[in-house]
């Protein structure tokens, strides 16, 4: 089995309507709410906390959005296989390709914020396999890497 997974990555409207399909497939309903609020993560550049995308979507409705029912949504989100929690930041990103489920591995600059996801199932499925042997059930690896990306990497070598 090969380490790495290859699959269409989504950007833009594909993006939120690959979500909005992967969402209802699920059984849930996507509303406009949500949609903004997916619209919103997907929008970001980096990882985002609730308050920033209910900051976000407050902006774009024209009234103040609660982060507690953006974390509500998140949750469902990250369920659905639709967004990714970085745990260490306690922010999320978009899942570029909403009908494929790994275990993420996320790498992330500690100089200016990114984080990159890669799939490795070599490695989740030993994690996994580890943690099952250890008497855990459903298990879901996290797996955070930080470091500095390759563009800060460079200016630090200037």
């Amino acid at each position: 089995m090969s380490g790495h997974h290859h699959h269409h990555d989504f950007a833009g409207e594909k993006l939120v309507l690959a979500a909005r399909d992967a969402l209802v497939a699920a059984g849930e309903q996507w509303t406009d709410m949500r949609s903004d609020v997916f619209e919103a993560l997907a929008g970001c550049e980096k990882p985002a906390s609730a308050y920033d995308i209910a900051e976000s979507v407050g902006t774009g409705r024209g009234k103040r959005v609660a982060a507690n029912s953006v974390y509500r949504i998140l949750d469902l989100f990250v369920r659905t296989n639709l967004a990714r929690r970085v745990e260490s930041a306690n922010a999320y990103v978009a899942n570029s390709h909403p009908g494929c489920r790994h275990d993420c591995i996320f790498l992330i600059c500690d100089v200016c914020g990114s984080a990159v996801h890669i799939d490795d199932d070599r490695l989740t499925g030993a994690l996994r396999q580890a943690a099952q042997s250890a008497g855990f059930a459903e298990v879901r690896p996290v797996v955070e890497i930080r470091g500095h990306c390759a563009e800060c990497a460079r200016g630090e070598a200037l």
